[in-house]
């Protein structure tokens, strides 16, 4: 027997060691930072009266959204050149931009209409870029459920939600670093199940907080549209048409940023019987 062999064996195992306790501090550390660069983000939205967490500017907003607005519409076909649509449009939104709420907030508010004739879609970018294609536009057949469309992107923006979701993935990301870096072994492969489980937990938080965004913005739609002079039931026939529109064999690219309208139609129902305990008033503009 090599009398040098039982020497080596301590020696191998001792860094092995040293290494997964040197990680499990490293990772503490990184979830510590992460959850205390969050929390200390904490600030109170005045359009929704609740706490935060975000991390940029609204002047920080707006650059990230003028500076993706154009890629992004070119990957609708670029802007329409239906001058008549992209003037509907407007018209609308600007009963909806002039509301006390929308106009204090500062927002340079923007509405396009995107030339895509195939996907249905509307979207806001960070600081006021707001999209709706001619696809989604063409089932349309009312001024108040273009409102409703509109009015629900703006809440977003309004709301914040892109920079608060920005800040949850970012702590997201890092608790989950952190996770990996603590539990992972490159001795034992099996660990690695342990960091995509921390890794998915995550991803189904982010995915959370963004049906709640939707959520959000459908109550807020609700109440501009009413404020502006539209009979927010538009609202639920936007919804409607959305489902009908998922009933083919191609899901609407709308589907893929929002919930199911199915899911939202009662909600919506019910934040305008709150709106309205005594029935929506005549007179409110369809």
């Amino acid at each position: 027997m090599n009398p040098f062999s039982q020497r080596a064996m301590p020696m191998q195992s001792r860094p092995q060691g040293k290494s997964l306790g040197l990680r499990l501090i490293i990772g503490i550390g990184m979830a510590a930072f992460s959850l205390f660069s969050y929390f200390k983000s904490a600030s109170v939205n005045t359009v929704t009266g609740e706490k935060q967490y975000i991390k940029i500017s609204p002047q920080q907003e707006v650059a990230m959204g003028l500076q993706a607005a154009p890629q992004m519409a070119q990957q609708y076909g670029g802007l329409t050149r239906d001058a008549n649509a992209q003037a509907l449009v407007e018209s609308v939104c600007r009963r909806l931009a002039a509301l006390p709420k929308v106009r204090e907030s500062g927002y340079p508010f923007e509405f396009h209409v995107l030339a895509d004739e195939k996907t249905i879609n509307a979207f806001a970018l960070p600081g006021g870029q707001t999209f709706i294609t001619m696809a989604l536009l063409r089932r349309l057949d009312s001024e108040g459920q273009i409102a409703g469309v509109m009015g629900h992107e703006i809440a977003h923006v309004l709301a914040r939600h892109s920079a608060e979701r920005m800040a949850k993935q970012e702590l997201t990301q890092g608790l989950s670093g952190a996770a990996v870096l603590a539990t992972y072994d490159p001795s034992n492969p099996r660990s690695m199940g342990t960091a995509q489980v921390a890794m998915m937990i995550g991803n189904l938080v982010t995915m959370k907080f963004g049906r709640d965004d939707e959520l959000e913005s459908d109550n807020l739609g609700v109440r501009f549209m009413a404020e502006a002079g539209y009979d927010p039931r538009g609202m639920v026939r936007v919804m409607e048409v959305l489902a009908s529109a998922g009933g083919g064999s191609r899901q609407p690219e709308f589907f893929s940023t929002h919930p199911n309208p199915d899911n939202r139609i009662a909600r919506i129902k019910t934040a305008i019987d709150k709106l309205y305990p005594n029935g929506v008033p005549q007179g409110l503009k369809q």
